[in-house]
């Protein structure tokens, strides 16, 4: 049995054993009680209208994944056209890890608000729990996938590497579009819905009506929370996914391209799976080590578990190379250590990133007490800090990730930089186990505020959620590295396809094309932010309707109506986020066919420069400006209620699209394009005669 045979039983494996943990989890999840009849009701709200939005977003994607699927099967020739059946698994595995992270999450936060009247072990376990299953579903479908698309090339068409190169990696390649075609409607969309709902329950619960963040009487309460699942879980999850998948094509397609002996090109293909599943029992071993003790901090618990897996997939990465890399004379460059330190780069780097991430977002930092401070003085000041605390946070993650390419390249070429880009993504099990927690835990509170639960159960949610927002705030360093990291290796792997040598800077072409790659991600976070504002502003109508025409609901004679409320969140994402997500498809295409493969090549280097470092800003801004809100509203400042607790409101308002919307859908837009530019390689090849 040849290397390729037997990777494709290991990776089947692999899948298995991340899709069975999460079968057998969910069960345990939905098997734990929830007994107060009011939270029973109030979650049923949250886990209706989220279910709710997510089918009727999948509904409205059917006709975007049809024609593609038609123009992939048209556009190809040959074995080629095969590029559609990927596109299609690809989509489907990504809706179906949202919809599995999504039913889970919204069973898992009632019972989380449940176990919290026994203490922080219980409620720590149920959320952990059910954001495990969230990561074991998006790297088990991910394997699923690899499984079924290769397992069918080798089938129909032969594992020599001759064949490889030329059919089967090319098709496969549709399965990273899918992918990233759901991920970006599930950022925008999910991100548009959220920020609206959020928007809306602030300025006019907490600002007009002068009631707490999650009090039952804001009619916009509930879609609030059901925006915490929509666009954290179902969005993040498809984000991930999407990176994963990326990287480990890219690292494939770059593995055929190194002047090394068959056998030795063979082993360099199939060692990113092999990884892959090899970061899914690290990360298995490290969602074991997440167990709090009394006395002992939520965060250490979950820092045990990152950072178990992390040591774990140190040791099965030199194991792997030693082992599988080793012995090879006719190596081409990429030696065993070379693809070794290649991966542990691209671990250190993301950890690095994620640090650095928390110390410009976490509470009580430098960085945020400036904000906390500029409040005092308006919302003037608080906006000009908290943009300042953005701008200087982008330049540290640039820095180690210029050190993260480098480095790697230098030890084993493009070739390096696809290993680190995945090194960076090897243990997402637990990485997104993670950062599902925090939504989870943050549904909790805001749960067990509605359905009036003591404030001792209030305390400890409110630590469980605490300790969320700074792994959310480490998530979204991850996936910008990742996103970086994947986008470069994606576009290498373009240059080989397409057959694009040296791209000249002074070329018209090359810098009409950066330049277009550079305004590309203002374009597309001003149509983001857009259509937060329109849909923001129908929420604060309508909210302010609701008090107006129903003023029993302040003094609970009256009930508010929440559906209502969802429904305008969910209509106004389902239309807004059509546009944005167009021109991210349409443009590479444009671009290739009409100003050539170079000039394509210029945008993709401008889209990548330009969407990390605005991806970067934004996303720390709100974040910081989100946390000086939390630390004013604890006690800090002036306190909560006062002209500065204003002031940090209206920051907090303008940082949600920018953290949750706009930032997070960059790192979608840039990997996608770069997908999509390595989609259509071959027909770019034939129509410019390359």
């Amino acid at each position: 049995m040849d290397s390729f045979s037997w990777t494709l039983l290991v990776v089947a494996g692999g899948s298995l054993l991340a899709l069975g943990y999460a079968l057998i989890k969910t069960s345990w999840i939905f098997g734990q009680p929830v007994e107060n009849p009011r939270l029973k009701k109030i979650g049923g709200f949250v886990a209706e209208g989220a279910m709710a939005f997510l089918s009727r977003e999948y509904r409205a994607l059917v006709p975007f994944v049809l024609v593609v699927t038609a123009f992939l099967a048209v556009a190809n020739k040959g074995m080629l056209r095969y590029q559609a059946v990927a596109f299609v698994v690809g989509a489907t595995a990504s809706a179906l890890a949202g919809f599995i992270g999504m039913k889970v999450a919204t069973a898992a936060n009632v019972r989380t608000t449940h176990a919290a009247q026994g203490g922080l072990i219980p409620a720590l376990k149920v959320a952990f729990t059910g954001g495990s299953i969230m990561g074991m579903s998006v790297v088990g479908l991910a394997m699923l996938g690899f499984f079924i698309l290769l397992f069918l090339g080798r089938w129909l068409l032969g594992s020599s590497v001759e064949i490889l190169a030329a059919q089967v990696l090319p098709i496969v390649t549709g399965f990273s579009l899918g992918a990233s075609s759901m991920a970006l409607f599930a950022r925008v969309g999910g991100g548009i819905f959220t920020k609206a709902a959020d928007v809306g329950a602030d300025l006019v619960g907490k600002v007009e009506a002068g009631i707490p963040e999650d009090d039952h009487r804001n009619p916009a309460t509930i879609a609030d929370n059901v925006g915490n699942n929509v666009g954290d879980v179902a969005g993040m999850g498809a984000d991930l996914f999407e990176s994963y998948v990326g990287s480990i094509i890219g690292a494939m397609v770059l593995g055929v391209g190194i002047a090394a002996s068959d056998d030795y090109r063979l082993k360099l293909v199939v060692f990113p799976l092999l990884l892959a599943v090899l970061g899914i029992v690290a990360a298995m071993v490290g969602i074991g080590f997440v167990r709090v003790k009394e006395g002992k901090s939520a965060q250490a618990a979950l820092n045990k578990g990152t950072f178990g897996a992390t040591g774990i997939a140190v040791v099965f990465s030199f194991l792997l190379c030693r082992l599988f890399l080793g012995g090879e004379s006719d190596n081409g460059g990429v030696a065993q250590l070379s693809v070794f330190f290649s991966s542990v780069l691209g671990m250190v780097a993301g950890t690095a990133i994620g640090m650095i991430t928390e110390y410009y977002t976490g509470t009580d930092t430098k960085p945020v007490n400036s904000i906390v401070k500029s409040c005092e003085t308006g919302p003037a000041t608080t906006l000009i800090t908290g943009m300042g605390v953005g701008m200087v946070s982008a330049f540290p993650p640039i820095v180690i990730i210029i050190a993260a390419i480098l480095s790697s390249f230098s030890f084993a070429g493009l070739y390096g930089i696809a290993v680190a880009a995945l090194g960076m993504l090897m243990t997402l099990g637990v990485q997104l186990a993670v950062d599902a927690y925090g939504p989870i835990a943050d549904n909790a509170g805001g749960l067990a505020e509605m359905a009036e639960f003591p404030p001792a159960v209030r305390e400890i949610t409110d630590e469980l959620d605490a300790v969320g927002n700074t792994t959310a705030a480490i998530g979204k360093g991850f996936a910008i590295g990742s996103a970086a990291l994947t986008s470069i290796i994606l576009f290498s792997a373009f240059r080989q396809q397409v057959g694009v040598g040296t791209i000249d800077l002074m070329n018209p072409k090359v810098v009409c094309g950066v330049l277009l790659g550079a305004v590309l991600p203002y374009l597309f976070s001003s149509m983001a932010m857009k259509a937060v504002g329109e849909a923001a502003f129908a929420m604060i109508e309508e909210v302010r309707r609701q008090f107006r025409e129903k003023p029993g609901i302040l003094n609970e004679t009256e009930e508010p109506d929440y559906k209502r409320c969802v429904d305008i969140s969910t209509a106004s994402a389902l239309k807004e986020m059509i546009i944005p997500g167009v021109v991210a498809v349409i443009t590479p295409v444009l671009v290739g066919f009409v100003g050539g493969p170079k000039m394509l090549s210029g945008t993709l280097l401008g889209v990548t420069a330009s969407g990390v470092v605005l991806a970067i800003f934004m996303s720390n801004a709100g974040g910081a400006w989100d946390n000086a809100k939390k630390m004013i509203e604890s006690g800090a400042g002036q306190g909560k209620g006062s002209e500065a607790h204003k002031a940090a409101v209206v920051g907090d308002t303008v940082g949600d699209p920018f953290k949750d919307t706009a930032g997070p859908s960059l790192n979608i837009l840039i990997k996608l394009m770069a997908i999509i530019s390595l989609v259509i390689a071959p027909m770019l090849k034939n129509f410019w005669g390359l």
